[in-house]
């Protein structure tokens, strides 16, 4: 199940007392904080969480999977997500492993 912006502002709700509407406007601040750095071209680095950082792809020849045709897939700016160690080192650790 996936956590949603509503989860968020309900955890500020719960361990902070900041009531719905103060908390969905920390939320959408944040977001927006993080989604104007990139709008910029600047990464962003939450420090112990990951690093946001725009890739510029270039073009490049690409086949349509139901046509069989020879394509070419124009240049773009993706945004790519890279965990911390502290991150990866929770999700990875031995007790969260799936099956146990």
């Amino acid at each position: 199940m996936a956590t949603t912006k509503l989860d968020f502002i309900e955890r500020l709700f719960s361990d902070i007392g900041l009531n719905r509407r103060e908390g969905k406007e920390v939320i959408e601040l944040f977001f927006e904080q993080i989604k104007g750095k990139l709008e910029a071209g600047e990464g962003v680095r939450i420090s112990k969480f990951g690093k946001f950082e725009l890739i510029d792809k270039k073009n490049r020849p690409g086949k349509n999977p139901v046509s069989g045709e020879y394509v070419s897939v124009s240049a773009r700016r993706v945004v790519t997500f890279y965990a911390s160690n502290i991150l990866k080192n929770r999700v990875i650790s031995p007790s969260n492993t799936i099956g146990k």
